[in-house]
C-alpha cells in the first residue's frame, strides 16, 4: 500500500470499505489518512499504532462510536468526524490533548460530550447539524478555543455559557430557534458572528470590531461605519485644531522672547557708560 509524498500521506477516500485494510495499521510513520465517504461503520483497535498521525478524516462514513484505540493516537491534532451516526464520544477522547481542530457536524449529537471539557487546548470545534439543546456551564473551562459552530442545533435562547467565552474569534449560531440575544458587546475578542436564520427581531449588541452575518446585519454595520467615520473626523478636527493651537502659542512664546531682548538691550543702553 503506497505512501504518498514526503508527508507521510495515504488517501484512501471515496473507496468502497467495509473494514479498514489490515495493513493500513502496520504504517507506523504515517502522518495524514483520509479514509472519507468510504462506508465504513467502525474501525479497528489497531488504529493506536499510528503513533505518528496528525491528520485523520473520518467524514461521510457511517461511524456509530470512536474506538478507544483512536483516543490514544498521542500527536493527533486535526479530526474529521462529521457526516456519521455517533450520538457521542467516549471519556477516553479526553487523552487526545495535541488535538486543535475538531469536526463532528451533521451527527446525533443531544448532549455536548463531557470529554471536550478536558480538552483546553482545542482551537477549532465545528458541531453543526447536531441536536443540542444547551450547553454545559463548564464550557469556559476550554479556554484555547477560538473557532465554535453550532449552526443548525436545536437551542431554543442563547446557551448562557457562551457569555463567559471572552477569547472567542468566531461563533456560529445560524439556523437555530433564538429569539433574543444578550448583550455581547463585552466579548471583545469576538470577530465573526452569524445568527442568521433565528427568529430574531433585531441584530445583537456587539462590539464596534465584530461582523455580522444575519436579518438586519448590514444596515447595523452600515449605520457603524457612518458613526465611526464620523468620530474619526472629529478626532482629525480636533487635532488639526490643537495643532494651530500649538502654533499660536510657539508664535507667542517667540514674540515674548524677542520682547525680552529688545527691552534687555534697552537697558544696556540706558546705563551705557557714553550717556553717563
Amino acid at each position: 500500500m503506497p505512501i504518498m509524498g514526503g508527508d507521510q500521506m495515504l488517501e484512501l477516500s471515496g473507496r468502497h470499505l467495509k473494514q479498514l485494510p489490515g495493513p493500513v495499521c502496520s504504517l507506523v510513520s504515517l502522518q495524514k489518512l483520509y479514509i472519507s465517504g468510504t462506508g465504513l461503520r467502525e474501525l479497528p483497535e489497531e488504529i493506536e499504532e499510528l503513533r505518528e498521525l496528525r491528520i485523520l478524516a473520518l467524514d461521510f462514513n457511517k461511524l456509530e462510536e470512536v474506538p478507544e484505540g483512536l483516543c490514544r493516537l498521542p500527536r493527533l491534532t486535526r479530526l474529521y468526524l462529521g457526516s456519521n451516526r455517533l450520538f457521542g464520544l467516549p471519556a477516553e477522547f479526553a487523552q487526545l490533548q495535541t488535538l486543535r481542530c475538531l469536526w463532528i457536524e451533521s451527527n446525533y449529537l443531544y448532549h455536548f460530550p463531557r470529554a471536550l471539557l478536558q480538552m483546553p487546548a482545542l482551537q477549532s470545534l465545528q458541531m453543526g447539524d447536531n441536536r443540542l439543546k444547551t450547553l454545559p456551564s463548564g464550557l469556559p473551562r476550554m479556554s484555547g478555543l477560538r473557532g465554535l459552530w453550532l449552526y443548525g442545533n436545536r437551542f431554543e435562547e442563547f446557551p448562557p455559557p457562551l457569555l463567559r467565552m471572552s477569547q472567542l474569534h468566531i461563533l456560529d449560531l445560524d439556523r437555530n430557534k433564538i429569539v433574543e440575544f444578550p448583550d455581547l458587546a463585552h466579548l471583545q475578542q469576538l470577530r465573526l458572528f452569524s445568527y442568521d436564520h433565528n427568529p430574531v427581531k433585531a441584530p445583537p449588541s456587539v462590539a464596534d470590531s465584530v461582523t455580522l452575518v444575519g436579518d438586519g446585519a448590514q444596515e447595523l454595520m452600515e449605520a457603524r461605519e457612518e458613526r465611526l467615520q464620523s468620530l474619526r473626523e472629529q478626532e482629525e478636527q480636533e487635532e488639526q485644531e490643537e495643532d494651530g493651537s500649538e502654533a499660536v502659542r510657539g508664535a507667542l512664546k517667540n514674540d515674548s522672547s524677542l520682547l525680552e531682548d529688545a527691552e534687555g538691550s534697552f537697558s544696556a543702553l540706558e546705563c551705557s557708560p557714553e550717556e553717563t
